[in-house]
């Protein structure tokens, strides 16, 4: 691992040194430009021991922005839940100690989360409201929000286990812009082809997290020279594929939004071969050069491949948000134009349906008894309730059709 450099007649010889930005192996060489001078300018010989120093082209991140959105992922979840009250809404609640934290019956909330009404009031993402009213803003905020709190701990656990080393290599300005850019590439996928329910979570955000990391082992490839480095990182990429089908399979079961998972993935990984592209050259670190010798020497170069990849990923982005965005503004639903794409998120089977529409009831009332027939089932039950709310109704509601 060493470019030897003449330093003096007398034949010592000062070694420049460099070591790959990634650890898993110290053979990796990459090259330097470095002049060498001609022998008029070698300087006269020192008996001075010659004094090293350490040039770093790109340091390593300290991870903060990865923290802060589990921690604002979780307060939003906690405000929600504060929000909800179940025991001032509901009828029946779960972990009733925790007062207006408590959960929803586990029959309308199988996530032990809120109702549906109080993500709406949160911020869910529903197309009709961005359709009809233009709150184009429920695209992003909808990413903040869990249905659960089993939700919130798939969710957050595995942003830790992602975001952390990816934020490490990267910086926050990147992976911040490859996670909210995501999120919003879920949301809008989710929001053409599932208009009957809300949606809500930052599935979508993490798929594109793994979709970057699948983009950057691509357009980084020829920086690792070391073949058994090579065999690492084709192991590394299966198991990344592996990861990512087995999450992509999850969401064929009802109850699971795979559009988001989709649109995120598509979203990060071809925002990846634009934010995560590294230089051939410059992406080292050269640990002991000698005096006089400067980083530029080491100039950024981008192979052909990697720029043809960024210019495409930029036109598919660019074009694929633009036209979603005025599909969905003019209300298109894109089963319509795809009819085999249903099955993307759910397939039928006999254990399960994958009917998304909304139930509700018929209800009557006598007094305080409220005879509530589900539309669906035709299942009906009396319940007595006084001075019933609608929110209470709503959730007799979903045991009903239950």
């Amino acid at each position: 691992m060493a470019g030897d450099v003449p330093s003096s007649s007398s034949g010592e010889i000062q070694q420049v040194r460099t070591s790959s930005w990634r650890i898993h192996s110290n053979n990796i060489i990459h090259p330097v430009d470095i002049d060498t001078p001609p022998p008029s300018a070698v300087a006269t010989p020192s008996p001075t021991p010659v004094v090293y120093r350490e040039v770093k082209h790109f340091k390593k991140w300290a991870p903060w922005l990865v923290p802060c959105f589990v921690a604002a992922n979780t307060t939003v979840f906690v405000i929600t839940m504060y929000v909800n009250a179940c025991p001032k809404n509901s009828v029946h609640c779960i972990a009733k100690f925790l007062g207006r934290l408590s959960f929803q019956p586990f029959k309308e909330n199988p996530l032990l989360g809120p109702s549906s009404s109080t993500l709406l009031k949160m911020g869910a993402l529903d197309v009709s409201k961005v359709v009809d009213r233009r709150q184009v803003w429920l695209l992003i905020t909808c990413i903040w929000l869990h249905g659960g709190l089993l939700h919130l701990l798939a969710n957050m656990l595995s942003l830790l286990i992602i975001g952390i080393g990816l934020e490490q290599e990267f910086g926050f300005v990147r992976i911040g812009m490859l996670y909210i850019i995501s999120g919003l590439g879920g949301s809008l996928m989710s929001a053409l082809f599932i208009q009957s329910n809300i949606s809500v979570g930052a599935s979508g955000a993490l798929f594109g997290l793994l979709g970057g990391m699948l983009s950057e082992l691509i357009t980084n490839w020829t920086i690792y020279s070391n073949k058994v480095l090579h065999r690492f990182l084709v192991a590394t990429s299966v198991t990344l594929l592996v990861v990512i089908a087995i999450n992509l399979a999850v969401g064929i079961l009802p109850h699971v939004d795979n559009f988001a998972h989709i649109g995120g993935f598509l979203s990060g990984f071809f925002l990846g071969f634009i934010i995560l592209i590294r230089p051939q050259y410059s992406w080292i670190t050269q640990k002991y050069t000698p005096p006089g010798f400067t980083s530029s020497t080491a100039r950024p170069k981008f192979k052909m491949y990697q720029r043809t990849l960024w210019v495409v990923s930029l036109i598919v982005l660019v074009t694929g948000f633009t036209l979603g965005l005025i599909m969905l503004l003019r209300g298109v639903n894109a089963n319509n134009y795809c009819s085999w794409c249903h099955y993307l998120s759910c397939v039928p089977t006999s254990r399960w349906s994958c009917k998304t529409s909304p139930s509700f009831c018929i209800t009557s009332q006598s007094g305080n008894q409220f005879n509530l027939t589900c539309s669906d089932s035709g299942k009906s039950h009396v319940y007595t309730l006084r001075g019933a709310t609608n929110s209470q109704i709503e959730g007799l509601c979903s045991e009903v059709c239950s």
